[in-house]
């Protein structure tokens, strides 16, 4: 797989998968990465400056509020950012598109394979 295309795979997906990761429960942005390349076998593995701007951006649109709070660890305050009811709406509809998405590109791919052999 070439490199480029890859990445705009990656970057196509990120905000969805973000958001899926904030629903489940707040998150600062090191706890994200970290969600992020471990629930993927590493596959995803962000940089601060990939992340925060998609944060940025979910926070820009409505879709994610976020707040300082001091981790349960005690350590110094964290900027954590969680999911807004309009955020769980839009990653429902993200959700369903990359269903429709990944079936049909699905399909396409195995007729043309089944027309091959």
């Amino acid at each position: 797989m070439s490199i480029q295309f890859e990445r705009q795979i990656k970057k196509g997906v990120l905000e969805m998968l973000v958001l899926h990761a904030i629903r489940e429960a707040p998150m600062y942005g090191y706890q994200l990465i970290q969600t992020l390349k471990e629930s993927s076998d590493n596959f995803f593995l962000l940089k601060e400056g990939t992340l925060y701007p998609i944060l940025y951006r979910l926070e820009e649109n409505g879709f994610a509020i976020s707040q300082w709070m001091t981790p349960k660890d005690g350590k110094a305050p964290k900027k954590f950012y969680q999911i807004t009811a309009a955020g769980k709406k839009e990653l429902e509809r993200q959700l369903a598109l990359w269903s429709d998405f990944s079936a049909t590109v699905d399909t396409m791919i195995t007729s043309t394979r089944e027309e091959n052999l």
